[in-house]
């Protein structure tokens, strides 16, 4: 009987480990989430490095409407009102640049790695 129940305790342990390493390569595996914030005629951050497979999402903060356009039409948002957002999700290395199109001067860069 005694046997038994280390046994049991050994299946449990062993049971408890393999759920926490399962657990934690589902973590590793999901792409990461990165946001950027438009507020007061800029980016922030105007630069974000990140891996490929992950989705970058804009949020207007600011109260007139922006845009979010890659240089290399790759990506273009609709026109984004307060509290809208834009997503996209960087499947290839390289480095993307983007700008507001109804604000030019506003600016960022995407590096995937």
């Amino acid at each position: 009987m005694r046997r038994h129940a280390s046994t049991l305790a050994i299946v449990v342990a062993l049971g408890l480990v393999l759920a926490g390493l399962t657990v934690a390569a589902s973590a590793q595996s999901k792409p990461d989430l990165m946001e950027v914030s438009i507020d007061n005629f800029s980016f922030g951050p105007t630069e974000l490095t990140v891996m490929a497979g992950a989705t970058v999402t804009w949020t207007n903060r600011d109260d007139i409407p922006h845009t979010v356009v890659s240089t290399d039409k790759v990506f273009k948002s609709k026109v984004l009102d307060t509290d809208e957002k834009f997503s996209f999700t960087f499947i290839t290395p390289g480095t993307y640049h983007y700008f507001c199109s109804i604000h030019p001067k506003m600016t960022g860069r995407v590096v995937v790695r």
